[in-house]
């Protein structure tokens, strides 16, 4: 209730706001709104992308869900609408992938990991993954710092003809009791400045029948029973607000966000127990503005700032086991400063400047209250010559750390090492052939790139079980693989797509939890992990045009993984060591496929999921053996256009997600639903 009455007075002054800046600006005079469209600069990596109806006619529910279409991609999905929802990138670990909105990343020092499954699409036009690193040296230094990238892109208003307000409803329901409103509010406040709000709500009950059946290679069925799955209910508020001006040869960008939930954590089925009781609390917050313009024709300026604040609390009242009760709160603080510099025509050459706080209170026994400054100089540089694309950067990392101990008694006193890093990156492309007439649809890339991530504030301080003496764990990548593009004028091919790409992976002093004396529930975080990941990423589109207008649009993406645990040559059992296995929860083999069918008003859309066998253990035996699963949706919608000039736009949709009611789990002893249903309304005003 509290909640709610914040929202409704938050509508209500922004209501005010709007109208009282439209009343002043009603005497100056309204140019019509142009907007321009250029084709999209040839990227020395070029990245996967899912925008606009592609991107809407998915049956995906957050943007986790959407992003299992891209290749090279994993997702560890625990389940149901409030489940974890994480993401790692060729195998090399959630961790190492950063997670960009508007341009800033997003954090969180605790653990590491962004809960993807706390962002909806209402409010998202364009997901774009590069691996490596987006191919642009006008960006902070975080954009550097990561193995790989994801950026999310909310929309941007636009306002046609004399329109100054854009409205948008959406309402889905359908099975586990969902009910998931939402509205987007676009107000024009001038010809330069704009804004929007965004507010979601999700209810459902989290309860699904699943049928929880396991098979060996040897085709033994080692159980099969049905149940219910209880625990997995969720309530959930998402505000978002934001400014979006343009300036002479620049432009600005404001957001805020607000994610207020409570769920229960439906746990893992082990030891005959069906129910746990876990429930978790969320409250996270963050402001964050951007600023970028262009001096002296050939100097550009970037500044981006942001402050985000992040709660949780975790209830465990199961006494049989260990009553917990324990709250987490960090902060965090970023400002960035990118400057770049046109040298000559072909010619860039960029230097920024981070800085980021954080700092973790936990109510834990003994709680290290840790504090961690970090500093982050890029010095990057863009070649163009002829037909040969070059990038090249150093990113500098500077990490300052404190503790304050309430126990001065405790071993691991006092403040960790300071850590100083210096990673470099080199991105070519290459166009073998030269057509000055149909263009060059060939491409050639390939990049190195070595890079670290910090153990997080859980590895190093959790009570009982971090180590302070841990270091970074290093990464370094190597791909080459080529592009190919072209559009076609005559025929029922309109473009085609095609790229592939094949790729080496280290891992290096690869964080893990290794078992702390005889206690069954003691562990401690330890450098011992050495990981090699060969694999190939191959994706391909054609969009074709049908008579009697038909438009299709056909993508496929397919993965192939090697990625082997070297971290103790003297674990080489033939029958169960680890020494040369494949590490736990990544298949050799995954694809996914898409078809989206476009008749007048009319939309038909089919995706297929399929991830192949795998182990839930580096130890490659059967009793860790996982079967592969796949899933089958479909999707139908229509738009019912306005017969008259300011009538709504309505598009209804139906959802059959997994058609063929597979049951299986992404992660071990977490069922996922079976077959299950959605209708959305969409409203546009």
């Amino acid at each position: 209730m509290f909640w709610g009455k914040v929202f409704c007075i938050y509508i209500l002054l922004l209501a005010a706001v709007f109208s009282s800046a439209q009343s002043k600006l009603d005497s100056i005079q309204r140019l019509d709104e142009v907007v321009v469209i250029a084709d999209r600069y040839h990227e020395v990596i070029p990245s996967q992308r899912l925008s606009g109806e592609k991107l809407d006619a998915l049956n995906s529910f957050s943007v986790a869900d959407a992003i299992r279409y891209f290749s090279g991609i994993q997702i560890k999905d625990y389940g149901g609408i409030g489940g974890l929802k994480t993401v790692d990138i060729r195998s090399m670990g959630t961790n190492h992938l950063g997670v960009f909105y508007d341009g800033i990343q997003l954090g969180n020092a605790q653990n590491g990991q962004i809960d993807l499954g706390k962002f909806s699409l209402d409010n998202i036009e364009e997901i774009s993954l590069y691996n490596g690193q987006k191919s642009e040296i006008f960006q902070s230094a975080k954009d550097f710092g990561a193995a790989g990238t994801i950026y999310l892109r909310t929309h941007r208003p636009r306002f046609t003809g004399n329109k100054k307000n854009n409205i948008k409803i959406f309402f889905r329901t359908g099975s586990f009791d969902l009910a998931n409103p939402s509205v987007l509010w676009e107000q024009k406040i001038n010809n330069r400045i704009s804004s929007s709000v965004n507010v979601e709500y999700i209810y459902s009950s989290g309860k699904y029948p699943f049928r929880y059946r396991k098979v060996l290679p040897d085709k033994t069925v080692a159980w099969d029973t049905t149940a219910i799955r209880h625990n997995g209910d969720i309530h959930s508020l998402r505000l978002e607000s934001g400014m979006n001006g343009f300036m002479e040869q620049g432009k600005w960008h404001l957001k805020s966000y607000f994610y207020d939930s409570e769920k229960g954590i439906p746990g893992a089925i082990v030891n005959n127990v069906w129910k746990r009781s876990q429930r978790q609390w969320d409250r996270n917050f963050f402001m964050q503005g951007s600023f970028r313009k262009r001096f002296f024709g050939n100097y550009e300026l970037l500044a981006n700032i942001k402050y985000a604040h992040d709660w949780m609390r975790y209830l465990n009242p199961d006494t049989t086991l260990m009553y917990i009760d324990n709250t987490f709160r960090q902060q965090e603080f970023y400002v960035s400063t990118a400057n770049k510099y046109a040298v000559l025509p072909n010619w860039d050459v960029s230097l920024s400047a981070d800085y980021q706080w954080n700092q973790l209170d936990a109510s834990l026994q003994d709680f290290a209250y840790p504090v961690r400054s970090t500093a982050l100089v890029a010095l990057a540089t863009a070649f163009e010559w002829q037909r040969l694309k070059m990038q090249a950067s150093i990113l500098g990392t500077f990490v300052f750390e404190n503790v304050t101990r309430s126990n001065d008694n405790l071993p691991q006193q006092g403040k960790p090492g300071n850590k100083r890093e210096y990673t470099p990156a080199v991105f070519l492309s290459y166009q073998p052939f030269k057509d000055k007439s149909a263009g060059t649809p060939l491409r050639l890339r390939t990049f190195f790139k070595r890079i670290f991530r910090m153990p997080t504030f859980n590895d190093l301080y959790y009570t009982d079980i971090g180590n302070i003496a841990l270091r970074p764990e290093y990464a370094t990548q190597y791909n080459i693989g080529f592009s190919y593009d072209t559009e076609f004028i005559h025929g029922i091919i309109n473009h085609l797509h095609f790229h592939a790409d094949a790729y080496y992976n280290e891992v290096v002093d690869k964080i893990i939890a290794v078992p702390k004396g005889n206690g069954q529930y003691r562990w401690m975080m330890m450098n011992l992990g050495y990981v090699e990941i060969r694999g190939i990423d191959i994706m391909g589109q054609i969009d074709w045009k049908l008579p009697a207008d038909i438009l299709i649009t056909t993508s496929l993406n397919y993965t192939f993984q090697k990625a082997q645990d070297f971290s103790n040559p003297a674990d080489n059992d033939p029958e169960a060591g680890t020494y040369g296995r494949q590490i736990s929860y990544i298949p050799r083999h995954n694809g996914s496929a898409i078809i989206h069918t476009k008749w007048e008003s009319w939309d038909l859309n089919y995706s297929f999921i399929y991830v192949g066998e795998r182990y839930h253990n580096s130890s490659n035996i059967r009793e860790n053996y996982e079967q592969p699963w796949y899933t089958h949706d479909l999707t139908i919608g229509k738009i019912f256009y306005p017969s008259r000039g300011f009538a709504p736009t309505v598009k209804i949709s139906a959802e059959i997600n997994n058609v063929l009611n597979q049951y299986y789990d992404v992660v071990l002893n977490y069922p996922m639903p079976g077959r299950n249903y959605k209708i959305i309304l969409k409203i546009e005003i």
